[in-house]
């Protein structure tokens, strides 16, 4: 039985490229009693990898947490995997605002003590006794109260870029270091407020509602289904948005607009901003807000020491982050001195700027076909080496470079080499070079963009 990935991240991009199918991306939780998580984690794997389903799924004897991406056109068997147990039974999926083939790109299912590190112990407060749940709309009405309280219970890099007007957004790196922080902000309006509180997909809230109704507040509501749930709703329902900003998100992506407004700053420059990034030196990986003119200047790194080891030899790099824990950097942290614009926990109540309707829909209005993939990137000279899998390139196309850490960038191909002399014009089976103002990575593709 196979119970465990056996293509890398990306040879199995390229595999959704050739295949050509549109992919969902979305989320759900549910808190059970399963005895045993080892077995219900590899009897997932199964059915999940037959599906050709990815995603990042945690189980443990208290239930599972998942976000994945699978192929559209298999949602419905999906679906029946999750009907085989009947605490999934009619489960809500939170389907993502804006899809994504590459979001994920593993299937990696992983047993752990709980399915949020909450750091609270469960025998000591009754976790089934939980807040009421609303909806969109009645969500926005409790919110016109001025009795009520919200209460963002994300952490300090998801509230920066989009949140709930006038929520409390902690300055926390961790689910667990808001509880005690809030409890004690909150330890005056036990009897009389509100206690409006939400997350991303609705999980937090649910064992957070329960324990704070444990502590002594008496009127304790929080969003059904989280922000995810909530702009589908708003979005069919024809409902206004309280939620301004970006809905930070956990794959590639990192983030899925809900309105146009922009309420952060690049992290290095100051300008209204909201595109989250990991810093291009693997011995860092600092998450942090950068802007497009600061990701050209800096090649996508958070600093200029970060920007001089990125420049060395791989084997230097390599040596100098032998042996460091720079994995559990991802999605933590983003605080560094060299982030002068970073207001960690300090989220402003007005916009600093608004994204226009043309750059929301741009994805929508381009097309792109997959031609080649990376094979190497000259840090010295700053030169891209591809190989071209698929149709022509040109002098003067309008090129498209994605991957999961570069991201997205669009350029002209206004040099072209083939063989390592200069073309006009690259085909399928050539290994093609060509200047980049940013580094390139392995994982990365490349689009020949098609405008209607």
């Amino acid at each position: 039985m196979q119970l465990y990935n056996t293509l890398s991240a990306e040879e199995r991009a390229r595999l959704i490229d050739e295949a050509g199918k549109q992919r969902l991306t979305l989320s759900f939780y549910a808190y059970a009693k399963i005895d045993n998580p080892q077995k219900f984690r590899d009897d997932l794997f199964l059915a999940w990898n037959a599906l050709d389903a990815l995603g990042r799924i945690y189980v443990a004897h208290e239930g599972i947490n998942s976000q994945m991406s699978i192929p559209a056109d298999q949602l419905e068997a999906f679906k029946e995997t999750l009907e085989a147990y009947d605490f999934m039974k009619g489960i809500r999926l939170n389907v993502a605002v804006e899809q994504d083939d590459h979001s994920f790109l593993k299937l990696t299912i992983k047993v752990r003590n709980k399915i949020v590190a909450d750091g609270l112990n469960d025998q000591t407060f009754d976790v089934t006794n939980k807040g009421v749940h609303l909806k969109a709309q009645e969500f926005n009405d409790l919110l016109e109260d001025p009795n009520t309280i919200v209460v963002d219970f994300r952490n300090h890099y998801e509230s920066e870029v989009g949140h709930f007007q006038g929520a409390i957004t902690p300055d926390v790196e961790t689910f667990r270091e808001s509880l005690p922080i809030i409890n004690e902000q909150l330890k005056d309006f036990k009897e009389d407020k509100n206690l409006l509180m939400y997350c991303t997909g609705g999980i937090r809230c649910e064992k957070a509602s329960a324990y704070f109704k444990h502590q002594g507040f008496k009127n304790v509501f929080q969003l059904e289904g989280g922000i995810i749930e909530y702009t589908r709703q708003i979005k069919e329902e024809n409902i206004e948005s309280k939620f301004i900003g970006k809905n930070f998100v956990f794959d590639h992506r990192l983030g899925e607009r809900i309105t146009d407004d922009v309420i952060s700053q690049c992290h290095q420059c100051g300008k209204p901003c909201d595109n989250h990034t990991n810093c291009a030196n693997d011995a860092c990986h600092l998450l942090f807000i950068q802007c497009d003119d600061c990701n050209v200047a800096m090649e996508n790194c958070c600093s200029e020491e970060c920007l001089e080891v990125i420049h060395l030899p791989q084997e230097e790099q390599l040596a100098r982050r032998r042996g460091l824990q720079v994995g559990n950097k991802i999605f933590r942290k983003g605080k560094s001195e060299s982030l002068k614009f970073k207001n960690s926990g300090n989220t402003g109540a007005q916009p600093l700027a608004k994204i226009s309707q043309e750059s929301i829909r741009k994805k929508i209005s381009v097309k792109k076909n997959l031609v080649a993939k990376a094979e190497h990137y000259y840090s010295k000279s700053g030169i891209a080496q591809f190989l071209m899998t698929n149709g022509e390139l040109h002098l003067g196309d309008q090129i498209l470079i994605s991957g999961p850490t570069t991201g997205e960038v669009e350029m002209t191909l206004d040099k072209l080499f083939v063989g390592g002399k200069p073309a006009e014009k690259a085909e399928t089976g050539d290994q093609i070079t060509f200047e980049t103002t940013f580094r390139v990575r392995l994982s990365d593709k490349l689009f020949k963009i098609h405008s209607k």
